[in-house]
């Protein structure tokens, strides 16, 4: 199978709005033409609503290398199909549908496996072959080290291969909830699966941001018998105490480790990361970072492993990037903890998980802090980015006003 197109074609009549990187922390709204269908199995989606992610907040820090000034960023989106591919088997114009944040193939040995973020045949990228010894699928508005395909923060968004990247929304079910299966949700749901999270588990996640909060109400639906969050930020642990009624430890009060053990004498039976690469809180670790001596910060995973019980499982869905300094390889080794890591595969999850938002079995929209218009989106990037306003999740609803 050839690599589907990373470029549109622009159709010059016609304009949209997207949100374009610059650098960092410059994310600008501008006016560029919509794309058509460039491969017979594409779709081109007029978006309903878009939203920011935290893993964003790596592109809008320049945190990551691949970014090139005027890519279309964002990889969650929902919307109404515009034009169909004639190779498209199970979709029409009209269709109301959700967008996975990865792009897979549905035919390789990966997909087979229903392991759609390690798609062979999405990715053109050869580098990540170097950096990690094999490349991962193609993903929306997320570096070219994932295929440069422009990303869903747009007034219409074009859909590789949409037969295996859509999925049909009923009409019954609000956008609100919808935009969440895009990738949050089906990623809290792969922490737990990578977790094997089960009914009586002792589960403690680190970082309340929308996505460790997903992760917190699938361990609830799961059965764990305790879930314990961490975090510091003041709404994020309100939102989680409130709405999800689980224990929290804010960490710029107690010491994480202690207190963990305090509360789980024999540890966590799973810790999920959920935090990411970037948030150093040594002075050594802020340091190796700032003169590139490590690209990622190995302290919130040395937590985890501290805090697992002996044979428990340290999953993590936050993001890494490169490489680390003083990772506890011992205590990982000795204490018999399995680490297991990597993105959602969403195209496994979303109809399961699907069929629980519309039976009501769960309610993930506690996660959703703001509904902005879509032209507001260079300033809710600097407010999600600071944590202002008591921001966990913001989603936008492009205005669709026809521009000439």
């Amino acid at each position: 199978m050839k690599f589907p197109s990373t470029n549109y074609k622009p159709d010059p009549t016609k304009k949209m709005l997207a949100a374009e990187w610059h650098g960092n922390k410059d994310v600008r709204l501008v006016e560029r033409p919509r794309p058509l269908v460039t491969d017979p199995k594409d779709v081109v989606v007029r978006t309903t609503m878009t939203t920011v992610c935290g893993s964003d907040l790596h592109l809008y820090h320049h945190e990551m290398s691949g970014m090139e000034k005027g890519d279309v960023t964002g990889h969650e989106s929902i919307g109404i199909i515009d034009q169909v591919g004639p190779d498209v088997k199970n979709f029409k114009v009209g269709d109301r549908v959700a967008i996975s944040f990865d792009i897979a193939c549905g035919e390789c040995f990966y997909c087979e496996k229903k392991q759609f973020t390690l798609c062979l045949n999405t990715n053109p990228c050869p580098l990540m072959d170097k950096t990690y010894g094999h490349r991962i699928s193609g993903a929306f508005g997320y570096t070219h080290l994932l295929g440069g395909y422009d990303g869903c923060q747009a007034e219409f968004v074009r859909v590789p291969i949409a037969d295996v990247n859509c999925l049909k929304l009923p009409d019954s079910l609000p956008d609100e909830k919808a935009i969440l299966l895009c990738d949050i949700a089906c990623t809290g749901w792969h922490a737990n699966e990578m977790g094997e999270v089960k009914q009586g588990d002792n589960v403690v996640i680190w970082g309340l941001g929308p996505v460790g909060l997903m992760a917190a109400m699938w361990a609830k639906f799961r059965g764990a018998a305790r879930v314990i969050g961490i975090d510091k930020v003041p709404h994020r642990l309100k939102v989680a105490q409130d709405s999800l009624g689980i224990e929290v430890i804010d960490f710029s009060k107690k010491d994480v480790i202690d207190t963990v053990h305090e509360m789980l004498p024999l540890g966590p039976d799973v810790c999920i990361e959920a935090a990411g690469f970037r948030y150093a809180k040594s002075a050594l670790h802020k340091a190796e970072r700032t003169v590139r001596l490590e690209s990622d910060t190995s302290e919130i995973l040395t937590e985890c492993i501290k805090c697992c019980r002996k044979g428990g499982i340290v999953s993590i869905i936050g993001d890494y990037y490169l490489t680390a300094n003083q990772f506890p390889i011992g205590a990982l080794m000795e204490k018999g903890v399995t680490m297991r890591g990597g993105q959602a595969w969403v195209q496994k999850y979303w109809q399961e998980l699907l069929g629980y938002f519309v039976q009501g079995k769960v309610d993930p929209t506690f996660v959703i802090s703001h509904v902005l218009p879509f032209e507001q989106i260079t300033e809710a990037y600097k407010v999600f980015d600071n944590k202002e306003d008591n921001s966990i999740k913001i989603l936008f609803r492009p205005s669709h006003v026809e521009r000439k």
